[in-house]
């Protein structure tokens, strides 16, 4: 049984050279379908936004989605790759990068909610090799929402194992006092995957795919691709236009390493939409990821997710994604008590690896969600533009009908 809103807190034109554009031909049900088919006004409102995109930065290929009301619509445009001129279809696999984040920030959330863990606690109760280091100080709170105190961007270069990482970890020196200032960090959502897996007793792979993946109903994701699912993973393409995938790298898993489809994306709007997540710890969990610890400029950070009181301005998106939000450490401020979850609240999050780009955003109060991804590295206000643009004409529409 879908979680009532009373979990919620109400508040007052040409294509590129090389790509064929087309829209997926499938459809389904109400829910969890694979699509419905969608009306042309919707697909000139999508075609329009996403058209002038892919030939301003030369993406080569593109699968939208959009949920509305719990219908789900979908348009691919162009190609997989450019050598082998396969067409994106509703089977592509595209890397989300950073979006990986909020399925460990659920992962997280489950783990809390079940007894296994509390975010209160320090991270080093986790791991005794922590113990007497500055994560004595760091709650698993300030791992999530990313003010840890200053850690870094991404996992330093040699560090190859979890010994190596853990050493690394013990000899840290925080710039600042935990919780209060914002650094956005792989090490950090990484250590929180970690332990929320740990305290499971699985590894964080098997917590993923074996678990999380399958209760999500995402049937076509996945950390490592399967060989038979090879061909259906796009070839992503740099900015300056080389080939490139992303390489194995310590806590890729924990912080950006799913590759996923837009339809298995959109069933996880959905269930972050509170529709089609008949377990009701999960229903829990996802709710809590919605919380608001932190503020950071316009930006509500929630425990990976990013909101904004809805209805918003463009710009104050656009503040929210700078490139000082993803490689400074900005100011915040703890909200206390957290902010329980909005209906009325765009919460979004970008993902990007050196070969792909995406975006997802949704807004509860108003039944609306959007699923971009892209197989080439174009920059995170381009997305949050068109992504805008989309969502403001779903708002209000009458497209389903």
């Amino acid at each position: 049984m879908p979680v009532s809103d009373a979990m919620y807190r109400k508040s007052p034109s040409h294509a590129p050279a090389d790509s064929v554009f087309c829209l997926c031909d499938v459809t389904g049900q109400r829910g969890n379908a694979a699509a419905d088919a969608p009306p042309a006004v919707l697909k000139s409102h999508i075609d329009r936004a996403i058209t002038p995109l892919m030939q301003q930065y030369g993406i080569p290929g593109m699968a939208v989605a959009v949920t509305i009301n719990h219908r789900h619509y979908f348009f691919n445009y162009g190609i997989a790759s450019r050598q082998t001129r396969q067409p994106v279809t509703g089977d592509t696999l595209f890397e989300i990068g950073s979006i990986s984040k909020t399925l460990t920030a659920t992962l997280a959330a489950y783990a809390e909610d079940q007894g296994h863990l509390a975010l209160s606690d320090s991270a080093s109760k986790y791991y005794p090799s922590l113990r007497g280091s500055a994560f004595d100080k760091i709650r698993l709170l300030d791992l999530g929402p990313h003010p840890s105190g200053g850690l870094p961007l991404q996992v330093p270069d040699g560090i190859a194992t979890t010994d190596q990482l853990m050493t690394y970890f013990r000899n840290w020196q925080p710039d600042h006092a935990a919780g209060t200032h914002r650094t956005y960090s792989n090490p950090g959502i990484g250590l929180l995957g970690m332990i929320a897996a740990k305290s499971m007793n699985m590894s964080f792979a098997n917590a993923l795919q074996k678990w999380l993946f399958p209760l999500l109903g995402m049937t076509h994701s996945y950390l490592d691709v399967p060989a038979a699912h090879l061909p259906d993973y796009a070839q992503g393409y740099t900015k300056q236009d080389a080939p490139i995938r992303v390489s194995p790298g310590m806590l890729d898993a924990e912080a950006y390493g799913v590759k996923s489809t837009s339809a298995d994306m959109l069933r996880f709007l959905d269930a972050n939409l509170q529709t089609g997540v008949t377990d009701t710890a999960l229903q829990r969990a996802l709710a809590r990821t919605h919380t608001g610890y932190f503020k950071a400029g316009d930006l509500t950070q929630d425990l990976i997710w990013e909101q904004y009181a809805y209805p918003v301005a463009l710009e104050t998106l656009l503040s929210g994604n700078t490139n000082a939000m993803a490689y400074e450490s900005v100011s915040a401020t703890a909200i206390e008590p957290p902010l329980p979850p909005q209906a009325a609240s765009w919460i979004n999050k970008t993902g990007s690896t050196n070969g792909f780009a995406a975006y997802v955003a949704f807004v509860p109060a108003a039944n609306i969600g959007i699923v971009m991804l892209a197989n080439k590295s174009y920059p995170v206000a381009a997305r949050v533009e068109v992504g805008y643009r989309v969502m403001e004409g779903l708002a209000g529409a009458r497209f389903t009908e």
